[in-house]
């Protein structure tokens, strides 16, 4: 018996994964988190899975569900919104699993930023630009922020920055922002991405709030960066003419080519 959480991915079902997929339709007990989960990626659990919505159950519920099914011998999915590496409360979870000796293992899924930077149509690296982001969030009821990890800390480094679980402290987040990015500096708030639902507003740290009113809440992720609005940025050296690299080396000195000189 093994418990396999699953990321599920941003929202669109077709962005789980082939592992997902296949893992849920091999486990006869599913934990899903209904309130972001969406119900289209259950149609994959076998026909007489049971199916527990744990979005009205505390963690010893979930931890109760999870020692019955073993006490069966029934693996068991447990998925999540977006991926498991961030904001899941997994590890509380697997904490739990491992005092209790049941075996577990994890699955990565598509994280929202990178539904939302594919529904921006934005690479959120641009050389000379950015080439870091920082997922972070503000804070909130469910959890405490460290004292080192505040808004100003991160816009000082000029990386493009992915502020989850905060469109109810858009207020906070722009006024904490500009004094580092700027007025003008690009910033886009992308609801639900991936669902058929979603919703996209593209502005400045100047123009948000008031391009988003009070119409967007939960599941929206703020996006602010230079990398958003630009044209003006250097090309990569790694597809450059000229450029020596492993999978095109430029002659038959180079440390990349063998003795007939290819790779």
């Amino acid at each position: 018996m093994t418990v396999h959480f699953i990321g599920a991915g941003p929202g669109a079902p077709d962005l789980l994964t082939l592992r997902g997929r296949d893992l849920i339709t091999a486990s006869p007990v599913c934990l899903y988190a209904g309130s972001l989960v969406p119900e289209e990626i259950l149609a994959h659990c076998p026909a007489h899975a049971r199916v527990v919505n744990t979005a009205p159950l505390a963690l010893d519920q979930i931890i109760e569900e999870i020692q019955r099914a073993h006490a069966e011998g029934l693996d068991v999915v447990r998925l999540h919104s977006g991926d498991l590496s961030v904001w899941s409360a997994m590890g509380e979870q697997i904490r739990r699993l491992e005092q209790l000796q049941i075996p577990y293992s994890i699955t990565p899924g598509v994280p929202s930023f990178a539904a939302a930077a594919a529904s921006l149509g934005k690479e959120l690296t641009l050389p000379g630009i950015a080439q870091s982001v920082v997922l972070t969030r503000t804070q909130g009821r469910a959890s405490a922020m460290p004292e080192n990890e505040t808004l100003a800390h991160f816009a000082r480094t000029q990386a493009t920055l992915a502020i989850h679980l905060s469109i109810h402290n858009l207020s906070h987040v722009v006024e904490e922002l500009k004094p580092f990015y700027g007025d003008d500096c690009p910033a886009a708030i992308v609801w639900r991405a991936s669902w058929p639902d979603e919703r996209i507003v593209r502005g400045t740290l100047a123009t948000l709030e008031q391009a988003v009113g009070s119409t967007l809440t939960r599941t929206a992720l703020i996006l602010v960066g230079k990398a958003l609005a630009t044209n003006d940025f250097q090309e990569s050296r790694l597809y450059a003419v000229g450029y020596d690299r492993r999978f095109r080396p430029q002659s038959a000195d180079s440390p990349f080519a063998d003795e007939d000189g290819h790779d």
